[in-house]
């Protein structure tokens, strides 16, 4: 089978295609033929020496989520059998044309869904689920300032916010990214789903935020040590800020006496680093919540482009350029 390498020989980390051995699952383990593979900054970030997979990965290959057909079972597996429309999340190799993934982990694909548009799924509506809901503890009526809303987690973000009843402000440091991010979400029959808000630089929401709102109850935040002061005033006593980036640095200064005297939570989260109970844990919280609402169109993957598997250079160059709204996608012909 053909998979991405990372070149190590090479200081910019091109992606160069190999032939290799096809895995072959384990007991508890299915064999799925990746038909689309949804692009991630965590890639961009690995081929880069920047975020290194959990360990039993190859650091040298990238790829976190997929979409395909289950092409072979282990001799334990009882809830998948082969032909199996399946999706989910990996802790790296999914630029391939096969892997082997544990059965639970796996996702049954919203009905009608084809590939390419599964592949935008798991890791961004995951994440965002997870950050404003089990870390957060956001509720139906509450707010929930959204920095850098027009990522693949933050655009997720939104449409749960909206769906699950909370309301939240958006920030980008463009304008025009949101006023297409709106446009977008209206062409999609999603509403106006937030108020919008563009900031110069990573400071000065706080007061506006107060002002609408009182105060938001959850700040999910990509951006990190450059916006942290600025979050923390944008919150409400006792309010909870997760962390799911660090675009904006990863070190500053902290007045821990702010965190005591307004009882306020910051908590930082990945899904790459899961251990696999969690993990399971996941994915039947997707088959049990948001697949109903993906397939009454309340939720949507927002795709700006797929391009062939044998694109991956292009497809990162695409990413890195900053050109791109929602999901960029790898498609197996």
């Amino acid at each position: 089978m053909r998979a991405w390498f990372i070149d190590d020989k090479d200081d910019s980390g091109t992606l160069v295609l190999h032939d290799i051995k096809a895995p072959k699952p384990g007991p508890d383990e299915v064999l799925v033929d990746v038909r689309a593979i949804g692009i991630n900054r965590a890639d961009i970030l690995q081929r880069h020496g920047a975020y290194p997979p959990p360990a039993g990965f190859d650091p040298q290959r990238p790829g976190l989520e997929y979409a395909g057909e289950i092409a072979a079972v282990g001799k334990r597996v009882t809830g998948r059998k082969v032909g199996d429309a399946v999706m989910g999340l990996i802790g790296g190799g999914a630029y391939a044309e096969q892997i082997v993934v544990h059965e639970r982990e796996t996702m049954s694909l919203p009905a009608h869904y084809d590939y390419a548009y599964a592949a935008a799924v798991p890791e961004a509506f995951l994440t965002a689920y997870r950050g404003l809901f089990l870390e957060g503890g956001l509720a139906p009526g509450q707010w929930a300032l959204v920095r850098g809303a027009t990522s693949g987690v933050g655009v997720a973000a939104l449409q749960l916010i909206a769906a699950l009843g909370s309301r939240s402000i958006a920030t980008s440091r463009a304008q025009e990214r949101l006023d297409e991010l709106a446009a977008r979400f209206k062409s999609l029959g999603l509403g106006p789903a937030f108020d919008l808000g563009a900031v110069d630089g990573d400071n000065g929401v706080s007061e506006r935020v107060r002002q609408q709102t009182g105060g938001a109850h959850v700040v999910l935040d990509f951006v990190g040590a450059s916006a942290l002061e600025d979050n923390l005033a944008a919150l409400r006593d006792e309010g909870r800020q997760v962390q799911i980036g660090i675009m904006g640095g990863a070190k500053t200064e902290l007045n821990m006496g702010t965190l005591l005297m307004r009882r306020l939570s910051l908590v930082a989260m990945t899904m790459r680093s899961l251990p696999l109970e969690r993990r399971i844990g996941m994915a039947r919280l997707f088959d049990d919540r948001l697949r109903p609402l993906f397939e009454a169109g309340r939720l949507r993957p927002m795709v700006d482009r797929s391009m062939d598997f044998a694109q991956a250079n292009e497809a990162h160059a695409a990413m890195e350029s900053g050109s791109h709204l929602g999901k960029i996608v790898l498609v197996r012909q």
